[in-house]
């Protein structure tokens, strides 16, 4: 048996701002965004280079328990990792974009170059690139 995670649902206050931060600020690729009925979408964005990788369903909250996960789906801890093969381009692209940084400066770490960034609802992500 072959398995594989497809996609991770991101609570978000807001499709379309959502939709705006992760194609602008990061460069995400839209890869699907379906009217459900009733205000709900299917909202699908994936880091560019990566089709086919695991995606993020932008997931609107539709109750006051989702609202209050917004920006804290995982407790403060850093909650998603993105993988680059090119650190500091994407870095210097994400500071031109306004992206909010937790740390002062990249980090080199055993395992590569690191830095943790918000995003617009304030979950922590890391930016790494591996070594080799």
């Amino acid at each position: 048996m072959k398995q594989r995670l497809t996609a991770l649902a991101l609570v978000v206050a807001d499709y379309d701002e959502a939709i705006e931060w992760y194609t602008e600020a990061l460069g995400f690729d839209l890869v699907e965004d379906t009217p459900l009925g009733g205000g709900k979408r299917w909202v699908v964005v994936e880091p560019p280079g990566d089709s086919g990788g695991c995606r993020l369903l932008l997931a609107r909250a539709t109750s006051e328990d989702q609202e209050a996960a917004i920006g804290n789906q995982t407790g403060g801890r850093v909650f998603l990792f993105l993988e680059t093969d090119d650190f500091h381009a994407d870095y210097a692209r994400y500071l031109d974009a306004g992206v909010e940084f937790e740390e002062d400066a990249p980090r080199e770490e055993a395992y590569g170059t690191v830095i943790v960034f918000r995003d617009l609802y304030g979950n922590k992500w890391d930016l790494i690139e591996r070594r080799a």
